[in-house]
C-alpha cells in the first residue's frame, strides 16, 4: 500500500496544487463522459475552459442529493452520474435511506482502492497497525457501512475480524477470544453492547479494546456520549465522518477534542450558509459543501452535504495541517428546530441525557400543538433505579442547558428501539 502520510503534514500551499491537480484530471475525465454534470454545466453555462484555478470551482452549481436521486430514476438502475458503462463497475452499494430514498452508488476497482486509502487515513488516526485486530460488528448489506473500512485494514495489513450473523452477545464472547483490539461500530451500538454486557454480567474488561471507531451518526463527537463510551469500554474513542455518495472524508487523530481532520489530499471542502449560499469563514458555523477528487466513475462534485460544520485551518498539536471541524459535525441543517424562540438541535438534547447513566435509551419527539411546538422525550431507565428520580432529574437538566421546558416521560423497559447502525431517536409530528 502507498502511503498518503506525508500528505497529512504537507503545507498548505502544497495542499492545494495537489488538489488542483486531481481536480483538472477528474474534470478531464467527467465532462462530456458523465451524462449527469455534462448536462448540468452546459445548462448552466459553464465550459470545461472556465476552469482555470482552484477558486473557480465555485463557478460550477452545487450539486444536491435530489439531483442524484432523480438521476437515478430517469437511468435505472445507476443512474446518469454513472460516468462510465457499467462493466467497468466491480462494486455496488447504496445510501442507508435514513433522510429518503436510498441512492445506488457504484466503484470501479480504483475508486474502491481509493476507499481504502481513504480509510487508512481513519485507521492511522486512530494508531491502528498492523498489529492490530479489527472487530466489526456489521452486517454486511448493501448499506456501504463499514464495508471501506474491511478495504483499508486490508491495505494497512491489519487483521479484520468481520462480525455479521451474531447476535451481540455472541459478538462479545467472539471479542473477547480472539483478542479484538479496536471495534469499528456506531456510537449508538457500542453502548448498546455494553448494555447487553451489564445485563449478561459479561466483563468486557476481558476484551482488549483499546480503541473504537465511530461513523454513521453523530455521538463520538457528543462529549458526554464520548465519555459514557469511553468509561464502559476503557477504551479511546474515535471520531469518523463519511457519506456513500461521497466517501470517507474526516477522521479524529489521538488530540481530543479537537475535532476531525478533513482529508484534503482526496477532497476540496467549502462551509456555506444553508440559506444564502455565501461563503462562511473558518470558526463560523455553516454547511459542509465537499468535492471528491479520487471517484471520478460516480464524481460528487460541489455536493451540499446536509451537514453542519465550523472549520478550522490552524494547525493540529498532532502534527496534521489537514484543515479540521471543531466538534466534528454538529447536527444537520435540516435537523434543527425552533421551540418558542430557542434553536434546538438533537445532539444538544443529547449531550444532556447522556449525562445520566440510568438512562439506557432515549427518544426525542418534537410535536405541533395548536401551533406552538412542544418538545418531548422519552427515556428508558435500566432495572433497580427510580424511574421518577432519574425523569424529573433529566427534565430540570433540559431547562437548565436549552433554557426550553421539555415533557420528560418514562418507556417500559425494552419499549424503545435499538439500533445497530444508524439510530433513529429523533421525529417530527407536524400536527397533533
Amino acid at each position: 500500500m502507498t502511503s498518503d502520510q506525508p500528505m497529512e503534514k504537507a503545507s498548505r500551499e502544497h495542499l492545494r496544487e495537489a488538489q488542483w491537480q486531481k481536480l483538472q484530471e477528474l474534470l478531464r475525465i467527467v465532462s462530456g463522459r458523465n451524462r449527469f454534470y455534462t448536462k448540468k454545466w452546459r445548462d448552466a453555462g459553464i465550459a470545461l475552459e472556465d476552469i482555470k484555478s482552484l477558486s473557480d470551482l465555485r463557478k460550477l452549481p452545487f450539486t444536491h442529493k435530489s439531483e442524484l436521486v432523480r438521476a437515478q430514476e430517469e437511468a435505472p438502475p445507476f443512474g446518469t452520474n454513472a460516468t462510465f458503462p457499467s462493466e467497468a463497475y466491480s462494486r455496488v452499494h447504496q445510501t442507508s435511506g435514513t433522510t429518503g430514498i436510498p441512492l445506488r452508488v457504484v466503484d470501479t476497482p480504483e475508486s474502491w482502492e481509493w476507499w481504502g486509502r481513504c480509510w487508512g487515513h481513519v485507521l492511522r488516526g486512530a494508531g491502528v497497525t498492523t498489529k492490530d485486530r479489527i472487530f466489526l460488528p456489521f452486517t454486511f448489506g448493501p448499506f456501504i457501512g463499514f464495508w471501506a473500512a474491511v478495504e483499508g485494514a486490508r491495505q494497512l495489513g491489519a487483521m479484520m475480524v468481520p462480525g455479521g450473523g451474531w447476535d451481540s452477545l455472541q459478538r462479545l464472547h467472539v471479542m473477547r477470544d480472539l483478542g479484538a483490539t479496536v471495534i469499528c461500530c456506531t456510537p449508538t451500538y457500542a453502548l448498546r453492547l455494553a448494555e447487553i454486557a451489564r445485563e449478561q454480567k459479561f466483563d468486557l474488561r476481558s476484551i482488549p479494546v483499546r480503541a473504537l471507531i465511530h461513523a454513521g451518526e453523530p455521538g463520538a463527537n457528543v462529549a458526554q456520549t464520548k465519555a459514557r463510551i469511553e468509561a464502559a469500554w476503557n477504551a479511546k474513542c474515535f471520531d469518523h465522518a463519511g457519506a456513500s455518495e461521497v466517501g470517507a472524508h474526516s477522521f479524529e487523530c489521538e488530540v481530543q477534542p479537537g475535532g476531525i481532520h478533513l482529508i484534503e489530499s482526496e477532497f476540496i471542502v467549502e462551509v456555506i450558509d444553508p440559506q444564502t449560499g455565501r461563503e462562511m469563514q473558518p470558526g463560523e458555523t455553516g454547511e459542509l459543501v465537499i468535492t471528491n477528487l479520487g471517484r471520478p466513475g460516480f464524481p460528487a462534485i460541489r455536493y451540499r452535504t446536509g451537514d453542519l460544520v465550523r472549520l478550522n485551518l490552524s494547525p493540529c498539536a498532532c502534527g496534521r495541517t489537514f484543515a479540521r471541524f471543531d466538534g466534528g459535525l454538529l447536527g444537520r441543517s435540516d435537523d434543527m428546530v425552533i421551540i418558542r424562540g430557542v434553536n434546538v438541535y438533537p445532539t444538544a438534547i443529547e449531550n444532556v441525557i447522556r449525562h445520566f447513566s440510568a438512562v439506557d435509551e432515549f427518544q426525542i419527539t418534537v410535536k405541533t400543538q395548536q401551533e406552538m411546538q412542544h418538545l418531548e422525550v422519552q427515556i428508558e431507565v435500566n432495572s433497580g433505579t427510580d424511574a421518577e428520580h432519574v425523569r424529573s432529574h433529566v427534565e430540570q437538566a433540559i431547562y437548565r442547558a436549552l433554557a426550553l421546558r421539555a415533557t420528560v416521560t418514562v418507556a417500559q423497559p425494552g419499549e424503545l428501539a435499538r439500533f445497530e447502525m444508524k439510530a433513529r431517536r429523533f421525529q417530527r409530528l407536524d400536527r397533533v
